[in-house]
């Protein structure tokens, strides 16, 4: 099972699900890479064309073989192969949190689910985006320490920004159940932005979160892959109402969950 998504600088993808490769072949998408626990990659300049290295970067500031990433479980380490300059790992659900890893340093874990790895470049930096999809929030202990533990088949966590545009999708449904009204993505942008992380959220934003939840937390089977139409339009309404139907059948987002929400102003 893949844990860790690699999103690659700077290019679009042909499809191929192997351990290490790009996948997806849509034209203008990310192209990723789906590792599965122990998979290794390696980054950097490489030789000519960044043939030799799984991720490119391609600017001549940056070594051959600038360091590599290996997937573990539910997070991923990153070994720096430079001898002179620290790499930065950025949380980017943080508020300016991030981890620096030394010049020489092996094996560094990496605990952030959505992070940046920044490396000082010629050109100012050059960065690739590294996902870990199945961090584990919540799971059953095995009674007296007996066998491994469970791992919960939805790994969410309440304090992503990805969860606030959940729970805001399921609104209408979570107040009042007969309601079969969804939010569109503008809708859910405004709902939003009143609080203080989500002042720059734009509906592009809220997009890719929708797709996150949808086909990499939630593992809806993406059939014919939604467009990218109007709120409320064609296939991504559909999209949006599977996942708000899943999420309230197997009570992902709940009536305590509203409470992350703005409060809502009276008209």
């Amino acid at each position: 099972m893949e844990t860790i998504i690699v999103q690659l600088p700077d290019a679009t993808d042909p499809q191929d699900h192997l351990p290490g490769r790009p996948s997806g072949d849509r034209g203008g998408k990310p192209r990723l890479l789906h590792l599965g626990p122990g998979d290794i990659v390696s980054f950097g300049r490489g030789q000519p064309g960044g043939t030799d290295v799984a991720i490119p970067l391609d600017d001549p500031g940056i070594s051959r073989h600038a360091g590599q990433l290996e997937a573990a479980g539910d997070y991923w380490r990153l070994s720096n192969f430079s001898r002179s300059v620290s790499y930065v790992v950025e949380n980017l659900e943080g508020a300016g949190e991030y981890l620096t890893v030394a010049p020489g340093r092996l094996g560094a874990p990496v605990p952030f689910e959505f992070s940046r790895v920044v490396l000082p470049a010629l050109g100012g930096t050059a960065s690739f985006k590294v996902f870990a999809p199945q961090h584990a929030y919540l799971g059953d202990r095995p009674a007296d320490g007996l066998g491994e533990q469970t791992v919960h088949p939805f790994a969410l966590d309440p304090t992503a920004k990805y969860f606030l545009v959940l729970v805001a999708l399921c609104e209408p449904r979570l107040r009042d159940p007969s309601d079969s009204t969804l939010p569109g993505v503008g809708e859910i942008v405004e709902r939003l932005r009143p609080l203080e992380s989500c002042r720059d959220l734009t509906r592009s934003a809220v997009n890719y979160h929708i797709d996150y939840l949808a086909f990499t937390k939630l593992r809806l089977d993406p059939g014919e892959e939604p467009g990218t139409s109007a709120d409320g339009g064609g296939r991504t309404g559909a999209k949006r109402a599977r996942l708000a139907s899943v999420a309230l059948r197997f009570g992902l987002v709940r009536e305590e969950h509203l409470a992350l929400l703005p409060r809502r102003t009276r008209t």
